[in-house]
């Protein structure tokens, strides 16, 4: 099975660990369209946006290879 290395990986293979999680808060002042509908747009660094849905879809999502 190939592996993706690069300099420098053995210093923030962790990093992810460090990330503190942050709680979602719902903006109504820039929401539009139906609340119920499940949509829901996260603005901000991809990390601190993933971990903030990790408590919400943990096990929910699967990820397959073509």
């Amino acid at each position: 099975m190939p592996v993706l290395d690069w300099i420098g990986k053995k210093a923030v293979v962790n990093h992810h660990r460090e990330v503190p999680y942050r709680l979602l808060h719902c903006d109504k002042a820039k929401s539009v369209g139906d609340p119920d509908a499940g949509n829901l747009l996260v603005q901000g660094d991809n990390l601190e946006a993933l971990k903030a849905l990790l408590p919400y879809y943990a096990g929910k999502v699967k990820c397959t290879r073509w």
